[in-house]
């Protein structure tokens, strides 16, 4: 904005470090060595890119239509390159570029952006962390918008364009059945949760189905050694055919016969305790589906707690209601024993924790003819049931194929596991209302499959930023104030970011100066690459 004739004032706040971290991951001249540059462009496919990151991490709820807005007050030519305005982030220009990116495919450039960022920081690929989360969209997003007879030639060709997936109703994670839905498959790295790959699914996904096949193909593209974890949607006898030549870790689901028994079967006396606080566990052997495996059986007196309190309310309520159901049929009359003996068994084959015991059925004799019959019972716990349950509770078990167990112990297997944690606060970061993807509006799936990889990049850039930050804390041995004013060696980026607001890049007569940097944020900066200080102005 003007201000006077020959001064120009525009906000920086924290988007110099933002942009100075995708100028780190080389983000613009990957995207542009594959999509190719048009010498004629104003702005190039990987600056577009760039200009949506920024204001993906700009936190301030801004939805990609509103776009040239949200970089009308910010120093746009300073954050993307000479020559650059607003204006020329319209949204015709961005679709073509979103159009681009997902006719290249969109998991394989974002996995090859990913490793040039895990050679570049020496990320720890050992683990890799597999789960899936829904996002709600608003809007009808009806699949003949994505018709055959819309396609164009191109893309019907020998059947080489990408099929778009489906925006529909599936199971809600987000208790909003009511809303059409997508998937999101995510990957992430133990070191550091940075995410490694990505790809939207259609809204009914089966993750049980999916999670194999995705596995598998993201193996055959990272070309390393790692170990895929996931939860118990991973486990099946079909995946683990998928996986043979797969290092995996995962959770054994209980509705397994074998897994249900041996979470009864287990004593107290036979599980150690282990190294994480709360958890004890023992190993077993298992050759579930054909598969040498050993399973790890574990107990968390944390969950045990929760499960038990769980157990006693469902006992409670079921009491309650079977009380209610046999108090009408007490007073209820049949017209012959076998109907009301058939009428209690239907009561009885619902319940879980109780039983109908000490049952009578009464024949009341009004006159000769016509003979009526009244039933009497007691309701009585299931005592070897309830033991079941409270034995089994706060149990899991989890399995993996690697048999070195002097290498990849017990206590790592837990260990593992436990960070599969990793990929939830991913879904959690993607999904905060500040988050631009919180009002997902795009009105075609591939278009939707295109921003989805763009949040993944914006999970990217702030994971990997991060990471960074933290490791030049500790190398210092310092910290930066937080919220308390205390020191602390591990602030989140987005508390930095918010340290960062109020800051502008002035320009006279052509001499670019940043105001209002403070002791306080010089210092912060002090950790960031000279990438990022250099849109403060305090490198070359």
């Amino acid at each position: 904005m003007k201000v006077l004739t020959e001064i120009e004032i525009n906000s920086i706040n924290h988007l110099g470090i933002v942009a100075g971290i995708i100028d780190e991951l080389q983000i613009v001249d990957i995207i542009n060595q594959e999509l190719g540059i048009d010498e004629q462009e104003i702005v190039n496919s990987g600056e577009i890119v760039k200009a949506i990151l920024i204001n993906g991490l700009g936190f301030v709820s801004q939805p990609l239509y509103l776009f040239p807005k949200f970089f009308e007050d910010k120093a746009t030519e300073h954050l993307l390159g000479k020559g650059i305005l607003p204006e020329h982030l319209n949204d015709y220009k961005i679709g073509r570029v979103m159009d681009k990116l997902y006719n290249y495919g969109l998991s394989n450039l974002f996995l090859l952006i990913a490793l040039t960022a895990a050679k570049k920081y020496q990320i720890n690929l050992d683990f890799s962390h597999l789960d899936s989360s829904c996002f709600s969209v608003h809007g009808q997003y009806n699949q003949a918008s994505c018709s055959e007879e819309q396609l164009t030639k191109k893309e019907l060709d020998e059947d080489r364009g990408p099929i778009p997936i489906t925006i529909t109703h599936g199971y809600s994670r987000d208790h909003r059945p009511d809303l059409k839905q997508f998937i999101l498959d995510l990957i992430v790295t133990g070191d550091g949760n940075i995410p490694v790959f990505i790809e939207a699914a259609s809204g009914n996904q089966s993750d049980k189905k999916a999670f194999g096949q995705i596995a598998k193909n993201y193996k055959k593209q990272l070309k390393l050694e790692t170990t895929i974890v996931g939860d118990s949607a991973l486990y099946s006898k079909d995946n683990l055919g998928l996986l043979k030549q797969i290092k995996w870790l995962t959770r054994v689901p209980l509705s397994i016969k074998e897994a249900k028994n041996l979470v009864n079967e287990v004593s107290s006396s036979e599980l150690s305790k282990s190294e994480l606080p709360g958890y004890s566990f023992v190993e077993k052997t298992s050759n579930y589906g054909g598969v040498p495996q050993r399973w790890l059986v574990v107990e968390s007196e944390t969950r045990a707690e929760s499960d038990k309190k769980s157990l006693e309310k469902k006992i409670t309520k079921e009491k309650e209601i079977i009380q209610k159901k046999v108090a009408k049929l007490f007073k209820k009359t049949f017209d012959s024993a076998t109907e009301a003996e058939l009428s209690l068994r239907q009561i009885q084959s619902k319940l879980k924790y109780h039983l109908i015991s000490e049952i009578e059925i009464r024949e009341n004799q009004i006159i000769k003819q016509n003979n009526t019959y009244q039933i009497t019972a007691k309701i009585q716990p299931r005592q070897d049931i309830i033991e079941s349950y409270k034995k089994r509770a706060g149990r899991f078990i989890i399995a993996t194929n690697r048999l070195d167990n002097q290498v990849f112990t017990a206590e790592l297997m837990l260990k593992k596991y436990k960070e599969q944690q990793n990929v939830e606060r991913g879904f959690a970061f993607l999904k905060d209302p500040l988050f631009f993807a919180d009002s997902i509006f795009l009105k075609s799936p591939h278009r939707i499959e295109t921003m989805a990889m763009l949040m993944g990049l914006c999970l990217m850039v702030y994971s990997l930023g991060q990471r960074e930050v933290r490791y030049q804390l500790s190398q210092a041995k310092t910290g930066v104030p937080n919220q308390l004013g205390k020191l602390t060696a591990r602030p989140t980026l987005r508390w930095i970011f918010q340290c960062f607001q109020g800051i502008h890049l002035l320009i006279h007569q052509g001499t670019k100066q940043v105001v209002n940097l403070t002791e306080e944020r010089l210092f912060t900066l002090k950790f960031f690459p000279l990438s990022c200080q250099k849109y403060y102005i305090l490198s070359g």
